[in-house]
């Protein structure tokens, strides 16, 4: 069961750059840069109370962050809903007819294991399932 929204992911041109803008728009730097080689991304989060803004920098020209950019600009990439137990809550989504990206979960960014769920099968909107590892 998703317990909070854990992040709002946001596709970015130039991460230094966003880090600066974000900074003064939230009033607070961020906390982490992190690079996930498995996403072709580079984030960085933003805390706000109980969740996170991260932004994210594709690492290489045939990322899914580059290749979103491409085709839609920079804006908001995915909603991130934190759940105490991935794979049940995979399972129960699974059954309600929702179709994964990937069909187990992997290491994410921030210390959270990650599954994402096909925008064709959520309303045309990038979901990511994350739990702490």
């Amino acid at each position: 069961m998703q317990k909070k929204i854990e992040h709002i992911g946001i596709a970015v041109k130039d991460l230094e750059a966003s880090n600066l803008l974000y900074a003064k728009l939230l009033n607070r730097p961020h906390y982490k840069i992190e690079v996930v080689p498995s996403e072709g991304v580079k984030t960085s989060f933003f805390k706000m109370g109980d969740s996170k803004i991260e932004l994210l920098q594709a690492t290489s020209l045939d990322s899914p962050i580059a290749k979103f950019i491409d085709k839609r600009g920079e804006g908001v990439h995915h909603l991130a809903f934190a759940v105490d137990d991935i794979e049940s809550e995979m399972e129960r989504l699974k059954a309600a007819g929702f179709q994964f990206i990937h069909e187990v979960p992997k290491p994410g960014a921030d210390g959270k294991k990650i599954a994402f769920l096909h925008p064709k099968s959520s309303g045309g909107v990038l979901i990511e399932l994350c739990q702490d590892l």
